[in-house]
């Protein structure tokens, strides 16, 4: 079977700064594929170079064996892939309602509103009691929830899911962790960029490393072993 997602000798960065260097992965239906690495290693622009927020300079994604070049971001979910970006964006002054409406915006998706309404609050129950209030007002667990289930909204075949752990309290890293787990098991192919290793490896089927914009690991979760990675995490392995 071919890969949902397929990168190809990609070089992607921002105006005269490369980031990327001729990366190239693929991305298994079905499967939760987690990217670790430093900071600055190139997780995040990698995710946006897939979604067209960053345009590469080199190389080639593909989609269902189809070239992404030239689609648009927001064209995105209509093709079946959605972005849960880092740093929780939400629209603060709108209501956690509204927020997950947002999310339904691709046409193909409005008519099957009030179902995924209903499957966001399922998966998110704190949700449904807060779906009045402002998103503004909500803690950063709370936040990171609405962010997760408006990339629902739109039925998503792929999600990208960028640091969703960042900055919340152990407590809530384990729900969404949870939350991810049920995901997968429901279907949702997913890929998620993560600094906290030991929660990833719990729930990938399979591991990336980039450091210094370069692939330098691609195995199933189940052969990796935690120290060694740390050390490759580090450059402290080669």
């Amino acid at each position: 079977m071919s890969p949902l997602l397929e990168v190809r000798n990609l070089h992607a960065g921002y105006g005269a700064i490369n980031v990327l260097w001729d990366v190239g992965l693929d991305i298994r239906e079905g499967q939760l594929t987690a990217i670790v690495g430093p900071n600055g290693a190139g997780k995040s622009t990698l995710l946006k170079a897939v979604m067209g927020l960053v345009q590469p300079t080199q190389g080639e994604i593909l989609l269902r064996g189809s070239g992404l070049r030239g689609c648009r971001t927001w064209d995105m979910p209509e093709q079946g892939v959605a972005l849960i970006p880092e740093g929780r964006m939400i629209f603060a002054d709108m209501s956690v309602e509204e927020n997950l409406i947002m999310g339904a915006f691709p046409v193909s998706r409005r008519a099957a509103l009030a179902r995924n309404l209903e499957r966001a609050y399922e998966l998110f129950p704190k949700l449904k009691d807060r779906r009045r209030q402002l998103a503004g007002s909500l803690s950063g667990g709370e936040a990171q929830m609405v962010v997760m289930a408006r990339g629902m909204m739109a039925e998503p075949r792929l999600l990208l899911i960028d640091e969703p752990s960042l900055g919340l309290a152990p407590v809530i890293v384990h729900e969404i962790f949870g939350i991810l787990q049920q995901l997968k098991q429901q279907g949702v192919t997913i890929v998620l960029v993560e600094q906290n290793t030991h929660m990833a490896l719990g729930v990938a089927d399979r591991v990336l490393m980039l450091r210094s914009g370069r692939l330098v690991l691609d195995r199933p979760a189940s052969e990796i072993d935690l120290a060694q990675l740390h050390d490759l995490y580090f450059a402290l392995e080669a």
